[in-house]
C-alpha cells in the first residue's frame, strides 16, 4: 500500500473503530477484573528543560522497569504530555503514581485502563524485498493485509509505517521477520481515553 487516498482514508477509519472494539490479552484481562502486568500512565508536566530528565530518572531510582515512553507537547504549548507503559510487576501502579505526583512541574497523573481508551503505536521498518517473485507478492499481500504503507523502497529494500495497537505492530513485526528486517524503530504506545466512557 502507497501513500493513502481519501477512499483508503475511509478505509482505515472503518477499521479503526472495528480495531479498538477488538480486546488484546490485556484488555480482556482488564475487562475480567485480573492482573494486568502492563499500565499505561499518561502524566502532564509543564514543558521546561529537564523536566522529562527528572522522570525519567525518578523510574530509575525506584527500580519500575518502563516498557515504553512517548513524550510531545500539548495543544497548549505550556506543557507536555508524557506516556508511560509500566511494568507493574516491578512495582505497585499506586506507588509509581504516589511518586510522580512528588514532582513539582507534573500537572495531572492519569492511569488510562485497556478497556476504557484507545491505545496506538507507530512502527517505521526496512525490510529486504529482493526476493523471488512469489515472496515478493507475499510481501506485498502482507503490507497490504495489515493496511501498512509503502513509504520509499530500492531495488533490494522497503522502508515501510504502520500505526496500530501495540499486539498488532508485535504481529506484523514477527510476520516480516521471515523476508528480513534490516532496520527497526517504534515510538511506544500513546493513548487518549476512549469517548463513549
Amino acid at each position: 500500500m502507497t501513500e493513502p487516498t481519501n477512499a483508503e482514508d475511509a478505509a482505515e477509519s472503518e477499521t479503526a473503530v472495528s480495531d479498538a472494539t477488538e480486546r488484546t490479552p490485556d484488555e480482556a484481562a482488564a475487562a475480567a477484573g485480573e492482573f494486568v502486568q502492563f499500565r499505561t500512565v499518561v502524566t502532564t508536566v509543564e514543558n521546561k528543560p529537564g523536566v522529562l530528565a527528572r522522570v525519567a530518572g525518578l523510574f530509575s531510582r525506584r527500580g519500575f522497569n518502563i516498557e515504553s515512553l512517548a513524550v510531545a507537547p500539548t495543544a497548549d504549548e505550556r506543557f507536555s504530555r508524557i506516556t508511560f507503559t509500566v511494568d507493574v510487576a516491578s512495582a505497585p501502579l499506586e506507588q509509581v503514581v504516589k511518586q510522580l505526583d512528588k514532582l513539582i512541574n507534573v500537572v495531572e497523573i492519569r492511569e488510562l485502563s485497556p478497556v476504557e481508551s484507545v491505545e496506538r503505536e507507530l512502527m517505521l521498518v526496512t525490510v529486504k524485498s529482493a526476493v523471488s517473485n512469489d515472496r515478493r507478492h507475499e510481501l506485498l499481500d502482507l503490507i497490504d493485509d495489515f493496511r501498512a504503507y509503502v513509504l520509499d523502497q530500492s531495488q533490494t529494500r522497503m522502508l515501510l509505517s504502520l500505526s496500530a495497537r501495540p499486539a498488532r505492530l508485535d504481529e506484523f513485526e514477527q510476520r516480516l521477520r521471515t523476508f528480513g528486517i534490516v532496520e527497526l524503530q517504534r515510538t511506544g504506545r500513546v493513548a487518549l481515553p476512549m469517548l463513549s466512557q
